[in-house]
């Protein structure tokens, strides 16, 4: 064979090796999981005591929290586009899941037991002088409340 002619093969061969790269890549492995490793979930349930008092809970996963790690969660009712923020609980990203549960106080009346929109953040204060917020896990999600 010729010089040119094991030049011709090259795109052929280049071809043929992207597409075995693209196929490894895109199987998973044995054990390999699909979902993603950092994580928040909410509990379809949250509640809302006479006075005021509102309690949210899920889990949540991360890895590699260098700065002070928080579960953060927002509370929404009805027409108004006005979120209330409800409390905030530390978290340790060691790849474990772990449970959260945030209680805060709004106004006695503010919020009723039936349908509630709940966001919940899983953010990391990162970086040397002025902290700047690293995202592992945002999800939003409707829960009912109820009374408790």
């Amino acid at each position: 064979m010729s010089l040119s002619q094991g030049f011709s093969q090259v795109p052929r061969v280049l071809g043929a090796a992207g597409a075995a790269l693209l196929l490894f890549c895109a199987a998973p492995s044995a054990g390999a999981t699909t979902e993603p490793f950092e994580t928040v979930t909410i509990d379809p349930t949250g509640h809302v005591a006479p006075d005021g008092t509102l309690t949210l809970s899920g889990t949540y996963r991360c890895l590699g929290g260098n700065g002070p790690v928080f579960v953060s969660s927002s509370l929404h009712q009805g027409d108004s586009g006005v979120r209330e923020g409800v409390g905030g609980t530390s978290a340790v990203c060691d790849g474990a899941d772990h449970t959260w549960t945030n209680t805060d106080k709004a106004d006695p009346g503010r919020f009723l037991p039936g349908r509630a929109r709940v966001g919940a953040t899983v953010m990391e204060l990162s970086g040397g002088g002025l902290p700047l917020p690293r995202f592992h896990a945002v999800r939003q999600q409707d829960i009912t409340l109820v009374a408790g």
